[in-house]
């Protein structure tokens, strides 16, 4: 964790604190707690306009980020611990990371690992934790998902699947095909999946729009912005879909 184990040496010609031995991850970033919550939220905010007060609160009593507490009670973070808020967030963002699986690779880097060594980053999903995102074959996702090659290869005819340019398939395409397979045991197939798919393109098509007039910027803050609006735009899209399929389906029970 940010505090526990901390052995800082100040460095006398520059001023600056250098790496110590057991020192947990982020090494060489400045461990002097001088930064309010009020500080960190705007440090965070541009790249994460949804955080808050009580999720930094939240990540604290997860044990991923321990701020100092000043005789008064109030949280004081370092620099140190916003880079660690940091690499938390982005691996919730963009890799759907369950909080159990970033503490594991805080531990792996507070443990010496290099930022490349880190365990592989596997996707949350509604059952767990889904595989490791890359790029697979037909083949490899078939195996993956339990199912025959020719399952894979009717969901594409069926374009519900869309293999990229070299003909392998995302992660995402694993949780596809899981649930793909699920729905044709009560005989859903292929072909009636396109549905989901054209759905799912309007969708993206409402969440391009949102984001449009910062991905036309060329500024780097504009980007991350467009980057994040995506994600969280996309995530209430899913929100609803799911809402409004659990409240017809209830509708349904007798």
């Amino acid at each position: 964790m940010s505090g526990a184990g901390a052995q800082r040496v100040e460095d006398p010609d520059e001023g600056v604190e250098a790496v110590a031995p057991g020192e947990p991850w982020p090494r060489g970033i400045s461990r002097r707690a001088s930064m309010r919550i009020s500080d960190v939220l705007a440090a965070l905010r541009l790249e994460f306009p949804a955080v808050t007060t009580s999720k930094l609160r939240f990540l604290e009593e997860q044990g991923l980020v321990e701020p100092v507490r000043t005789p008064a009670g109030y949280r004081q973070y370092s620099p140190a611990d916003l880079e660690r808020l940091r690499y938390v967030l982005r691996q919730q963002r963009d890799r759907y990371l369950p909080l159990k699986v970033i503490s594991e690779q805080l531990a792996a880097l507070d443990a010496g690992a290099e930022d490349g060594a880190v365990p592989r980053a596997r996707l949350a999903t509604a059952d767990g934790v889904a595989a490791a995102p890359g790029r697979l074959t037909s083949e490899r996702l078939a195996q993956d998902a339990g199912v025959e090659t020719a399952f894979i290869d009717e969901l594409v005819a069926q374009g519900v699947l869309r293999p990229g340019p070299r003909g392998v398939f995302d992660a995402w395409a694993r949780d596809v095909v899981v649930a793909a397979a699920a729905l044709a045991e009560h005989g859903i197939d292929a072909r009636h999946l396109r549905a989901f798919r054209s759905a799912a393109d309007r969708q993206v098509d409402l969440v391009e729009q949102v984001v449009a007039p910062w991905r036309g910027q060329r500024a780097v803050s504009a980007r991350g912005r467009a980057g994040t609006l995506a994600a969280e735009v996309g995530e209430l899209c899913v929100q609803m879909h799911t809402a409004l399929v659990r409240s017809a389906v209830a509708d349904l029970a007798p």
